[in-house]
């Protein structure tokens, strides 16, 4: 295993290594500068990845190549600094600092991510990727591009240090563990606001699924009269960029992810008393999405259209759909009694009703009732087994034939309510589906 390679003695491996950096000055040339930079980079590679009994990467090495990946204008470099820190990452984990760094040293880079970012810098960047659609097409901006990758790669840094951790908090109640993450660390840094660092992702997370969307076409640009290698330049960059921009969206869900379960553990934490007025209180991400979805219904299909968990989309939708269903009890003749809303199924019979729908309608639409509907439903047939930890036990209380029914009744009550506006495409295509699904269960 990489881990067990050899940690010590690498001191000599450092100083040949960064002796490539330290030829660095201002009067050499764009291209001597990154030859150094790529020779470097390859040095690194090869020292501490390739070599048998290979050398443990140093922080100064880490924080060379970050550096590189941060700063620097060239395609090469961005992607090859990139892929060599997610590699390091992979074999050298968990992540820890190098034998170089001092206990002070320790103490300052708590909350940075890498030892080189702190919470306001990473929040910039998560602002920034919202305007990745309007800025990722400009013709020699590698900017958008390379901040991508900047941020995929400490979400990777951020996963890393806090799976072990809640994990382990989960089996062991380490709550200290926990709290020390580096995701933890970020979120209670006074120097931003963790509501305004979710809006952000949320708003990220929107706009880049979007810009999927629109990238179908051909990006590559025109004709600009430029050399050769710059138009292999542009067409490589054209080319990579929607699968980038494609991975930045999986990224920013992640985040968003271990945001959600690091309030989930807290919040069992509290319950427990483990927790201390130190630790502070915050809303729940999933509340602050929640209220992000009512206040600007145009974001429901983009959000729910790039979300990809079944359970957790499908238990937004049902919390967000029981803030307009009416409180009264409604008995229909499957229910039998009072409407369990706290469910699939339960949400699904208050659409059976027409006085029910009729007035749920008037507070969300036709249009978006039917979008929260169709999502649920494909959230719901892509959840695993029973046996699965991500079952469906909890959010739907009937079997799968009972749901097709009640969807195929659900959708015809809208209709019937809601005259003028009929069922749209993406309605017609969650019921050919609940269809085809009953007539094979028939």
């Amino acid at each position: 295993m990489a881990t067990k390679r050899r940690r010590g003695g690498d001191g000599g491996m450092e100083e040949n290594t960064m002796a490539i950096l330290d030829t660095y000055c201002f009067s050499k040339s764009t291209q001597h500068i990154a030859d150094d930079r790529l020779s470097f980079l390859e040095a690194v590679r090869s020292g501490v990845l390739v070599t048998e009994n290979a050398s443990a990467p140093t922080n100064k090495m880490y924080k060379a190549i970050f550096q590189i990946l941060k700063v620097d204008n060239s395609l090469d470099l961005i992607m090859s600094s990139y892929q060599l820190l997610i590699e390091l990452e992979k074999a050298w984990s968990p992540f820890s600092f190098g034998t170089d760094v001092t206990s002070s040293e320790k103490h300052e880079d708590r909350g940075k991510i890498s030892g080189s970012i702190d919470a306001t810098e990473f929040h910039l960047l998560i602002e920034g990727l919202s305007k990745v659609p309007n800025e990722a097409t400009e013709i020699l901006n590698l900017e958008p591009f390379r901040n991508m990758l900047l941020f995929q790669y400490l979400v990777n840094v951020l996963e890393g240090d806090f799976v072990p951790r809640n994990l382990a908090f989960t089996e062991n109640s380490d709550w200290v563990a926990l709290k020390e993450s580096l995701l933890n660390m970020i979120l209670v840094s006074r120097k931003i606001t963790y509501k305004g660092l979710v809006k952000d992702c949320f708003s990220a997370m929107c706009e880049l699924s979007q810009f999927i969307r629109d990238c179908s076409h051909d990006m590559r640009p025109a004709e600009t009269g430029s050399t050769e290698i710059t138009e292999k330049w542009h067409t490589a960059l054209a080319i990579a960029l929607p699968e980038v921009v494609k991975r930045t969206c999986a990224a920013v869900q992640k985040l968003l992810l271990m945001m959600i379960e690091l309030d989930s553990s807290k919040k069992t934490a509290d319950l427990e008393g483990w927790t201390t007025r130190a630790d502070g209180t915050r809303t729940p991400a999933t509340e602050i999405i929640l209220d992000e979805l009512a206040y600007d219904k145009n974001i429901l299909f983009p959000f729910f259209q790039a979300f990809d968990k079944p359970k957790l989309k499908l238990d937004m939708i049902i919390q967000y759909l029981k803030k307009y269903i009416p409180k009264t009890s409604v008995r229909t003749r499957r229910s039998n009694g009072s409407t369990n809303d706290s469910t699939f199924g339960g949400v699904l019979n208050c659409f059976s009703n027409g006085n029910s729908t009729k007035s749920i309608i008037k507070k969300i639409s036709s249009e978006v009732a039917q979008l929260l509907l169709a999502h649920a439903f494909q959230a719901y047939i892509l959840l695993p087994s029973e046996h699965s930890t991500e079952s469906k036990e909890g959010i739907a209380d009937n079997s799968l034939p009972n749901i097709c029914n009640d969807m195929i009744s659900a959708f015809t009550c809208l209709k019937n309510t809601d005259k003028h506006t009929g069922i749209l495409p993406f309605g017609k295509e969650a019921l050919f589906t609940a269809a085809i699904m009953l007539s094979r269960n028939s």
